[in-house]
C-alpha cells in the first residue's frame, strides 16, 4: 500500500490517547532499528525553528542529519528533512515498505498517525549521525520520548493543549520536562518552569542548565551576526541561541555561515512584499509576533481551533491589526465564524470574510498550520490564474 493511502486511513487527532501503545510497540521492534544520536526538542513554541537551526548547522558542519518536525503545511514530506532537503516520495515509500515488514499488522494498524510517522522517520534517518527529533504536543508521553537521547532542548513552555498536559504552568512543565533522560538545556522560561526544572533535576539527578551557561562572548557575537544577516525577529534569535548552546554541549565547532540556509518556512516568513505567514496559534506566539511587527498594522487573515484562546490571541494582536479577514479551514476542530465574529465585535475589530489579496494592503496570515495551508492553496491558485 502507498504511504499516503495508508496514512489517510489514520485519524490525525484523538480525544483520548493510549500512552502505553508507542512504548510497547517500540520495545518490540527497537532491535531492528538503528539508534543515531538523538537531540529531542520539547516545549510549547519554537520547536520547529530551533530544530531547523540546529539540524542545518550540523549538516553544514559535515554530519549526516535528520530533522523530524510537525505538522506540515502543504505536503507530508515537510516533516522528514534529510541532509538539507525534505525527504522524497521515493525515500518515504521505501521506508514505509520496510516498516511494514518490521511491524506486526495489528500494531501497524493500531499506531496513530503521529506514532507511525515517528517510527517511519527513524527508518529514513537510519544512516544519520544526528537526528533532531521534535515532540508533538507532549513531553513524557509523546511518541518521540521513547528513544534514547543524548540531549533534550526545552523551548519556551506556556499554556497549550491543557486537556492533555495539565491546567497550570507547573503541571504542563512537569509533563513536558519528565521527557528528559539525563542532559537538557532550557530556553528562556518563566520562574514557574525554572522551579519545576530545578525540582526534577534534584529528584532524578538530571543535568539541566540554562542556555546562557553555554554561550561565551564569541558565541554572542556570532549570534548577532547571523541575526543581522537573516533579519531574524527577536524570538528567532532566542531559538538560534538555544541551537548554538546545543552545539556547544556537543562540542562541535561552528561558523556563522552554517546557519545561512536554516530558515524554516511558516515562521514569520515573507512570501511577497506585502504578505507574512506564521503558523503560530497561541498567546505566546501572538506576543512574539506583536513584538516583532509593531508598530506597523496588518490585515489579519485568521481562524482558530476551538481549544485555543482566540479571544486572548486577538486581544494581544489588536495593536497591529488593521482589520481581520476570516478564512475557511477544512478541519472539524475549527471554531465557528459566529463565535469568532462575536469576539471581534466585543474587541471592536473590523472584520470580513477572506476572498483574495490586494497588492495595496499588508497581510499577516496567522492562526495555525491549517490557516497557513488554506491561505497558501488559495494564494497559489490565484497566482496560477494570473
Amino acid at each position: 500500500m502507498q504511504l499516503q493511502t495508508f496514512l489517510e486511513k489514520k485519524p490525525l487527532f484523538y480525544s483520548e490517547i493510549d500512552y502505553t501503545r508507542m512504548p510497547r510497540i517500540y520495545e518490540s521492534i527497537k532491535e531492528k532499528l538503528t539508534n543515531p544520536k538523538i537531540i529531542h526538542i520539547i516545549g510549547t513554541n519554537a520547536k520547529g525553528t530551533t530544530g531547523r537551526f540546529l539540524a542545518s548547522a550540523l549538516h553544514k558542519c559535515g554530519f549526516s542529519v535528520g530533522h523530524y518536525t510537525s505538522p506540515h503545511i502543504l505536503k507530508f514530506n515537510e516533516r522528514v528533512w534529510l541532509d538539507g532537503s525534505d525527504a522524497s516520495d521515493e525515500v518515504l515509500q521505501e521506508a514505509h515498505t520496510k516498516l511494514q515488514t518490521i511491524l506486526k499488522k495489528d500494531d501497524s494498524d493500531a499506531l496513530s498517525y503521529f506514532e507511525y510517522t515517528t517510527l517511519l522517520s527513524l527508518i529514513v534517518f537510519s544512516g544519520c549521525e544526528f537526528v533532531v527529533m521534535e515532540a508533538g504536543l507532549g513531553g513524557e508521553h509523546d511518541a518521540t520520548a521513547v528513544f534514547d537521547k543524548v540531549l533534550t532542548l526545552v523551548t519556551p513552555i506556556a499554556f497549550d493543549h491543557q486537556a492533555f498536559l495539565g491546567e497550570t504552568i507547573e503541571e504542563i512543565a512537569a509533563t513536558k520536562l519528565r521527557a528528559i533522560q539525563k542532559h537538557a538545556i532550557l530556553a528562556k522560561q518563566s520562574d514557574e518552569v525554572y522551579g519545576v526544572a530545578e525540582e526534577l533535576a534534584l529528584k532524578n539527578s538530571l543535568d539541566i542548565k540554562k542556555y546562557e551557561e553555554y554561550l561565551e562572548a564569541e558565541d554572542k557575537q556570532k549570534i548577532q551576526t547571523v541575526a543581522e544577516e537573516l533579519k531574524l525577529a527577536s524570538y528567532l534569535v532566542d531559538n538560534l541561541s538555544l541551537s548554538i548552546a546545543a552545539l556547544k554541549f556537543l562540542g562541535i565547532n561552528y561558523a556563522t555561515e552554517n546557519f545561512r540556509d536554516a530558515r524554516l518556512f511558516g515562521r514569520l516568513s515573507s512570501i511577497s512584499e506585502n504578505i507574512i505567514v506564521d503558523v503560530g496559534h497561541n498567546p505566546l506566539a501572538a506576543e512574539a509576533i506583536k513584538k516583532a511587527l509593531s508598530p506597523k498594522k496588518y490585515i489579519l487573515v485568521y481562524n482558530s481551533y476551538k481549544d485555543k484562546d482566540h479571544a486572548q490571541i486577538l486581544r494581544i494582536l489588536k495593536p497591529i491589526i488593521q482589520s481581520v479577514e476570516l478564512i475557511d479551514i477544512n478541519d472539524k476542530r475549527a471554531q465557528t465564524f459566529e463565535v469568532l465574529k462575536r469576539t471581534l465585535n466585543e474587541l471592536g475589530i473590523k472584520y470580513t470574510k477572506f476572498k483574495r489579496v490586494n497588492k495595496e494592503d499588508s497581510y499577516l496570515v496567522f492562526g495555525s498550520f491549517s490557516v497557513v495551508e488554506a491561505f497558501m492553496k488559495s494564494y497559489k491558485r490565484v497566482e496560477n490564474e494570473i
